[in-house]
């Protein structure tokens, strides 16, 4: 028996649907012809759908109107899925990140090439400068950068593992850790002891690095932290719990990488 479904049900729905498809959003909005927004927008409860889509999407991820449109409905109890192709396309879009440790020193050690001259420059920049170098580019290209774990902290977002990894690097004498005053704030600062091996990161990668660092290694820790603040991946993060990457493709303006321009919707 049908009955009648809010705009979040509906979207919710879509959603637990896609991903047992082992869908991106990036390829189902391309199979229904709409724009990648306007499938973020559906699937978050913010914009209605119409016939058209909902029958694109029911022959797409392979389920009855009816039963989609009932009360009782079950996605995995509705779809038939063909398990091998489906595992295979998991893996390949699982946004549960694995850390490459020697990606994350050496985009560490880029970084700081770049900016350990720069008096603000502390943690708290540096933190971020990381952060929004690996979620930047996990929205523009769906894959993670150094795959390393960030946690919603009171100051901003921090990847965990930090400290054993700065610790080892400075044993190993890549690094050196000082202790500075900046404008009466006790500071912790790093200089790098040796250069990144940029062989260890793709031109995609560096780039995306590079306007990073444009864009922010000179604002102040304050500045910084409060614009990483309201950062969607943040926002939406619960206080000490890991910060999920697929939380990128709910960004608004400013914040968003990805550039949706062509991705034109047809109607």
């Amino acid at each position: 028996m049908s009955t009648r479904l809010s705009q979040e049900q509906i979207g919710q729905r879509i959603m637990e649907l896609r991903k047992l498809k082992g869908l991106s959003q990036a390829e189902l909005a391309k199979s229904v012809k709409i724009s990648r927004p306007s499938l973020v927008q559906i699937e978050s409860g913010n914009r209605s759908i119409d016939v058209l889509e909902l029958q694109r999407l029911s022959i797409i991820l392979g389920f009855s109107l009816d039963d989609f449109m009932s009360e009782n409905f079950i996605v995995n109890d509705s779809v038939e899925v063909n398990t091998e192709n489906k595992t295979k396309k998991v893996v390949e879009r699982i946004s549960v990140p694995t850390l490459q440790v020697d990606k994350f020193k050496n985009v560490l050690l880029y970084i700081l090439e770049k900016c350990a001259g720069k008096p603000n420059v502390g943690e708290t920049v540096l933190y971020k400068l990381l952060y929004f170098s690996d979620f930047n580019y996990y929205e523009l290209y769906e894959e993670h950068l150094t795959g390393a774990k960030y946690r919603k902290l009171p100051y901003g977002p921090v990847p965990q593992k930090l400290d054993s990894i700065i610790n080892q690097m400075i044993e190993k004498s890549q690094l050196q850790r000082v202790k500075t005053d900046y404008y009466g704030l006790a500071q912790t600062r790093y200089l790098p002891l040796m250069k990144a091996n940029l062989s260890e990161l793709k031109a995609s990668e560096k780039e995306i690095i590079d306007k990073v660092i444009e864009q922010m290694s000179d604002w102040s820790a304050a500045s910084i932290s409060n614009y990483s603040h309201k950062d969607m991946p943040w926002l939406a993060s619960k206080e000490g719990e890991e910060i999920n990457y697929e939380l990128v493709f709910y960004r608004d303006a400013p914040f968003s990488v990805r550039n949706y321009g062509d991705e034109i919707e047809e109607r």
